[in-house]
C-alpha cells in the first residue's frame, strides 16, 4: 500500500496553532483526512478486486458446500451419537475421529494430488492428458484406499488400546473405526472424479451429490443409533454403517455423473480403467503425497490434542469434539475457497498468466480473512448457544462453550494458512509448505499445547492456546512464501492505483 499523501488543503498551517482549540482542530483535521484517504482506498482496492471476488466465490461456493457435505458426516455422527447414545459414545467418536482422520487424510492428500494437474492442463488447453491423468489417478487411489483400510486394520485397531483411554470408550470406539475404515476405498473413488471435475471448474456436482449424500447419511444414522423400525439400537456402530452405505452411493454418483456427462466428453478420450503411466503416477504422487502429508501434521496435532484432553477426562474430551466439530465445518468453508484458488492458481500458471495468478491468490486472503472474522464474531456472541446441538450435559456445554472463545481466534489463523496451501499447491510448490506445516504444528503447537494444557495445569484452554498458536505459525508463514514466489514472476507496480 501507497503512503499517504497529504495535500496542502488537508494540512492545515501548523505554525498558526498559538492555542489549544486550534490544536484540537489540527488533530481533528489531520484524522479526518487520514479516514478519508483509507476509506478511498478501501473502495478503489475493491473496485479493483471486484471481479475477481465474483470469479472465485462463484467457484468456491459449491466447492465449499461440497466440502462441508463431507465434514458434515462427521459432525451429523457427533450430534446423532451426543443426543440419542449419551456422553461416553460421543467420547467414543471423538476417540475414533481423532486417530482415524489422521490415515484418512493421506488419502484425501493424494486424491487431491489431481486437480492442480487438470487446472494445469486445462490452462494449456491439453485436454487429452486431462483423462490419461484421470485414468492414473484412479488406479493410484483405489490402491491406496485399500493400504489405508489395512493400516485401519492391522495398525489403528491395536493402537487404541494404548492410549490412555477410558475402556468403556475404547469398547464403543473399535467397531465404529472398523466401519469407518472400509468406507475409505468408496470415499477415494468419490474424490478421484470429484477432483477431476473440480479441476476443470465443474463444481456444482460434486456439490448436489453432497448434499443429497448427507441427507441419506442423517436419516439412516437417526435410524440405527436410535433404533427405529424394528431394528435393534446399534448406538455408535450405526452412525458407522451409515457413513459407509452414504459414501458408496456417493462414489457411485459422482462416477457415473463424470463418466457420462457430455461436458466431459473431449478430456476422457485417452480415459482407461486399467492405464498407468510412470511418469504420470510420479506427478501425481510428487503432488498429492506432500499435501497429504501436510493434513498429517495437522489432523494428527489435532488428533493428539484430542488424546491429551482424553487424559484429562471423558467430558473435557466431549467438549473438545463439539469444539473441534463447531470448528471444522467453519475450516471446510475455508477449504473451499482454498480448493477455488488452488484451481484458479493452477490454471493461469499452467498458462504463465502470473499476473492474474497473483490477483486470485490476493482476493482469496481477502474473501476468507471477511468470511473467518464473521464466523469469529458468531463463535463469541453464541458460544453458550452452540454447544446445545451436540449434547444436553451442562458441564460438556460449560468446557465447550470456554474453548469457543479460543475458536473466534483460531478461526483467522485457521483459514488463511489454508489458503495459503491451496495457493501454493496450485503453483505446484508442496515441498516447502508441507516443512512449515510440520514446523507450525508438531515444533511449536502441540509441544505448546502440552506445556501449556497438561505441564502447567491449564487444562483444555492451554491446550488450545498451544493449536492456536500453531496455526498463527503456519499462516504467516505460508503467506510469506507465497510473496517470495510470486514476486519473482510479478514485481510490484501499481495498477488503477491499486498495489497489487
Amino acid at each position: 500500500m501507497r503512503p499517504l499523501n497529504f495535500t496542502p488543503r488537508c494540512l492545515p498551517n501548523f505554525f498558526s496553532l498559538q492555542h489549544k482549540r486550534n490544536l484540537k482542530l489540527f488533530v481533528f483535521h489531520f484524522s479526518n483526512c487520514q479516514t478519508t484517504h483509507s476509506g478511498f482506498l478501501v473502495k478503489q482496492l475493491f473496485s479493483f478486486y471486484k471481479p475477481y471476488y465474483k470469479s472465485s466465490l462463484k467457484l468456491a461456493v459449491p466447492v465449499i458446500i461440497s466440502q462441508l457435505g463431507q465434514t458434515l458426516v462427521h459432525t451429523a455422527d457427533a450430534i446423532i451419537v451426543g443426543h440419542f447414545a449419551g456422553t461416553v459414545q460421543l467420547a467414543a467418536v471423538s476417540l475414533v475421529n481423532s486417530v482415524f482422520m489422521m490415515i484418512l487424510v493421506i488419502g484425501i492428500g493424494v486424491a487431491y494430488g489431481l486437480t492442480p494437474l487438470i487446472a494445469q492442463e486445462a490452462g494449456r488447453k491439453n485436454n487429452a492428458e486431462c483423462g490419461r491423468l484421470l485414468s492414473n489417478s484412479l488406479l493410484i487411489n483405489l490402491i491406496t484406499g485399500a493400504v489405508l483400510f489395512l493400516l485401519v486394520y492391522f495398525g489403528s485397531m491395536l493402537v487404541i488400546d494404548d492410549l490412555g483411554q477410558s475402556p468403556e470408550v475404547v469398547a464403543h470406539a473399535k467397531p465404529f473405526l472398523l466401519l469407518l475404515g472400509v468406507s475409505i476405498i468408496p470415499l477415494m473413488v468419490f474424490n478421484t472424479f470429484k477432483q477431476f471435475a473440480e479441476g476443470l471448474s465443474y463444481t456444482r456436482q460434486a456439490m448436489n451429490i453432497s448434499i443429497i449424500g448427507n441427507i441419506i447419511n442423517i436419516c439412516i444414522g437417526v435410524v440405527l443409533v436410535k433404533g427405529m423400525f424394528g431394528i435393534e439400537p446399534m448406538g455408535v456402530r450405526g452412525v458407522g454403517w451409515a457413513t459407509l452405505i452414504d459414501r458408496c452411493l456417493m462414489a457411485l454418483a459422482m462416477g457415473i455423473y463424470v463418466l457420462r456427462a457430455p461436458r466431459f466428453k473431449e478430456y476422457l478420450t485417452h480415459f482407461s480403467f486399467w492405464f498407468m503411466d510412470k511418469v504420470r503416477s510420479r506427478r501425481i504422487l510428487k503432488l498429492g503425497l506432500p499435501v497429504g502429508m501436510q493434513w498429517v501434521f495437522e489432523i494428527s496435532a489435532f488428533g493428539a490434542a484430542a488424546i491429551l484432553m482424553g487424559t484429562i477426562g471423558a467430558v473435557e474430551q466431549a467438549a473438545h469434539q463439539v469444539a473441534i466439530n463447531l470448528a471444522a465445518i467453519t475450516y471446510m468453508m475455508a477449504s473451499g475457497i482454498s480448493a477455488a484458488a488452488a484451481i484458479k492458481t493452477g490454471n493461469h500458471f499452467g498458462s504463465h498468466n502470473y499476473q492474474e495468478l497473483r490477483r486470485y491468490a490476493i482476493s482469496s486472503y481477502h474473501i476468507v480473512i471477511l468470511f473467518m472474522t464473521a464466523t469469529a464474531l458468531l463463535f463469541m456472541l453464541a458460544n453458550q448457544v452452540l454447544p446445545w446441538m451436540y449434547t444436553t450435559d451442562t458441564r460438556v456445554i460449560t468446557i465447550a462453550a470456554q474453548l469457543l472463545i479460543f475458536a473466534a481466534l483460531f478461526q483467522l489463523f485457521d483459514g488463511t494458512q489454508v489458503v495459503g496451501l491451496g495457493i501454493l499447491r496450485g503453483m505446484s510448490d508442496v515441498n516447502v509448505p508441507t516443512f512449515i506445516t510440520f514446523i507450525a504444528y508438531w515444533v511449536v503447537g502441540l509441544p505448546l499445547a502440552y506445556l501449556l494444557g497438561i505441564y502447567l495445569n491449564m487444562g483444555p484452554n492451554g491446550i488450545w492456546t498451544g493449536l492456536t498458536f500453531g496455526l498463527l505459525v503456519s499462516a504467516v508463514m505460508l503467506y510469506l512464501r507465497f510473496r517470495k514466489l510470486s514476486r519473482q514472476w510479478v514485481p510490484q507496480r501499481e495498477v488503477s492505483g491499486v498495489s497489487v
